[in-house]
């Protein structure tokens, strides 16, 4: 296959990911388009400077609005220190039903940052624990000393209600426990 003229592959691209509801890697879409990850990469970025709403996962691309829907969604402060926790606070939310999309820490010069999760099962989890575990790379919540917020999506606001009961009973909810 020859690959697509740039502009041409990525409006191509943007299709796909209107078309798909789930995250896609970069290397399955150079795979499709015969391209370097790296190209993916950028042509993200162009579609970005375009003012396209994508969202990077550690799963893939996606469409904010995809990533969105018309879901219940909360945002909940946490707090916990060292990986065993970090794995326990996201195991109880998917185990509950709920989906970690992000992770928020206020961090005192830049603002806001915020690391895209995107995970709703015991996988996911696993996945990225051992990631985290494997990199040289440290949770965001050690720039706020465990503090952090996550915006949790379920399918119903009594699931958000469980996990926060649940989060809380475990000491992790911020708000319950350290107010």
């Amino acid at each position: 296959m020859v690959p697509l003229p740039g502009e041409k592959r990525r409006k191509e691209l943007l299709e796909i990911l209107r078309r798909r509801k789930a995250p896609v890697t970069g290397s399955e879409l150079a795979g499709m388009f015969s391209v370097s990850r790296q190209v993916i990469v950028q042509d993200v970025a162009l579609l970005r400077a375009e003012g396209v709403d994508l969202v990077a996962t550690p799963r893939g691309y996606i469409l904010a609005e995809a990533a969105a829907g018309r879901i219940p969604t909360r945002v909940i402060a946490c707090r916990h220190n060292g990986i065993e926790e970090l794995r326990d606070e996201l195991l109880t939310i998917t185990g509950l039903g709920g989906k970690v999309i992000d992770v928020i820490v206020e961090h005192p010069l830049y603002g806001e940052l915020r690391g895209m999760l995107m995970t709703e099962s015991a996988d996911d989890v696993e996945e990225f624990v051992r990631a985290l575990s494997e990199s040289d790379a440290k949770p965001l919540s050690v720039l706020t000393e465990g503090v952090h917020l996550h915006t949790i999506q379920a399918a119903t606001e009594a699931a958000l209600d469980n996990i926060e009961r649940a989060l809380a009973a475990k000491g992790y909810l911020f708000e319950k426990a350290h107010a």
